[in-house]
């Protein structure tokens, strides 16, 4: 007879949030009213209403691109490198102070576990503003030349997977390279960038150098088309992308899309399979699933195939679903109802096309949003959950004979953002990863980032970078290349 260890409620408090009933949009250095229809952020885990939040309409969007135009032209782009970089070694230090306040408002708002925000998403959120703080009296070093200039204003939208870490990603290195800017963040997660904000007053940034502006698909729109926006950086579905990239087409803004994925883990018969096995799990289960580059197809060696998703079966019945806040919650809630619709409707399709599915027992709570962990095995390359991103908790299993094979499985798909290879032999691996169409791969581990990586994709999961000195250079303009405008 098998035990298992059961584990007590341990929810972290909400004591520790100040919050506001409503927000407004935060414009030239203070937060103000809206002029499009307000809405509600709720938890996802429980539907119950945490603030009312401003909607920014078309005029909105206006004042904003103008306070951020002034704080270029009359104070950002003035100061020196080394001036820019204490601030950001400001707000990433507040960052770290509030960092358990931080936490506990992503996973309300967003649904993710607390131990999520807690250990990965705030710690990478400060370690990104560290970073990209050491590079902005070092421009000259970026690779574009001697004294490369900024853009201006940088017009960003981010998505509601990972609210306050996406922000991270946009707005350090457009203020280490001088930009000022414009955010949008998701409709359903803009509490963690309106407490931002606040961070922002605390480090006593010049007003406009960043403004943050929330609504819905709308607003978005109307920022990334302003004709006084000269970079847009986009993280988000690709169908939005494709619309944003006709958008500026012939505009003179400079883009950077990062956006959906439908990566490939691969086990070879080779790998360590425990090892593996936690490698998968993190690659698609981390977040509900809510990565654009998670490991929703895994592709395993035929002859390891049985046991790897035994195991993997296994293991995901330890899973402990629930109460996001709950410092032993494994899997949280869907981010919301359209969402999960979205997976529901594709799992349906899976099972309707001939996969066989598995899903783990878990006890639904009877409020919010849940799908607990599912595997379809026996995966057709054609069937339409190996090919469409489903952006939640769901595995598509294929199996291969030879590296050939996985490879031209692995590339089967009109995604290229990232991929995972489990093998004992670094010859293997580097043979494979060198055929893989990514722009990341995962070597024995999945999901592992650091600021100092560019990541970015292929093929329909965008162009361009962030991360890196790669990151920092899409909010440059090259020196050389002026000259030869010139």
């Amino acid at each position: 007879m098998t035990s298992f260890l059961e584990y007590a409620p341990a929810p972290e408090s909400t004591a520790i949030l100040n919050l506001k009933d409503s927000y407004g949009l935060f414009i030239d250095g203070e937060f103000v009213a809206g002029h499009g229809t307000p809405f509600a952020t709720i938890s996802p885990a429980t539907e119950k209403h945490i603030a009312t939040i401003a909607n920014a309409n078309a005029a909105d969007v206006d004042t904003a691109v103008a306070a951020a135009r002034r704080a270029y032209d009359k104070t950002w782009s003035k100061l020196s490198g080394a001036d820019r970089g204490k601030y950001l070694f400001r707000i990433a230090r507040l960052v770290q102070e509030r960092a358990r306040e931080l936490a506990v408002a992503e996973s309300l708002d967003n649904g993710k576990p607390i131990k999520e925000s807690r250990d990965v998403d705030i710690p990478l959120v400060a370690a990104w503003f560290f970073y990209y703080a050491g590079w902005a009296d070092k421009l000259d070093y970026a690779g574009l030349g001697a004294a490369p200039r900024a853009l201006g204003v940088a017009a960003q939208v981010i998505p509601w997977n990972f609210p306050l870490l996406m922000l991270a990603w946009k707005i350090a290195p457009a203020l280490a390279a001088g930009n000022t800017v414009v955010l949008k963040p998701a409709e359903t997660t803009p509490l963690s960038a309106l407490l931002f904000a606040e961070i922002l007053q605390q480090a006593e940034l010049p007003a406009g150098v960043v403004n943050i502006l929330t609504g819905a698909g709308d607003t978005g729109q109307a920022l990334v088309q302003h004709p006084d926006v000269n970079k847009v950086a986009f993280t988000g579905s690709t169908a939005v992308g494709r619309a944003i990239a006709k958008s500026v087409a012939g505009t003179g803004k400079k883009l950077t899309l990062e956006l959906g994925g439908k990566a490939a883990n691969i086990v070879f018969d080779d790998a360590p399979i425990d090892q593996a096995v936690e490698g998968i799990v993190n690659g698609i289960f981390f977040n509900q699933g809510h990565v654009c580059c998670a490991g929703s197809r895994l592709l395993v060696q035929e002859n390891v195939h049985h046991e790897v998703v035994d195991r993997l079966k296994q293991r995901l019945s330890t899973l402990r679903m629930g109460d996001p806040l709950d410092k032993n919650t494994d899997i949280g809630a869907i981010n919301s109802r359209e969402q999960l619709d979205r997976i529901r409707e594709l799992s349906d399709i899976g099972e309707a096309e001939g996969a066989e599915r598995w899903t783990a027992e878990c006890a639904i709570p009877e409020n919010g949003f849940w799908f607990a962990p599912t595997i379809f095995d026996n995966v057709s390359t054609s069937s339409r959950i190996a090919r469409e991103e489903i952006f939640g908790p769901v595995l598509s299993v294929l199996t291969f004979r030879t590296p050939a094979e996985a490879i031209s499985k692995a590339n089967n798909t009109p995604y290229g953002l990232s991929a995972g290879i489990w093998s004992d032999k670094g010859s293997k691996i580097l043979a494979v990863a060198d055929e893989l169409k990514a722009g990341v791969i995962w070597a024995n581990t999945f999901n592992r980032f650091d600021p100092a990586s560019p990541f970015g994709g292929f093929k329909e999961s965008g162009y361009g970078r962030e991360g890196g000195r790669h990151g920092l250079a899409a909010y440059l303009t090259s020196t050389v290349l002026q000259g030869a405008a010139l």
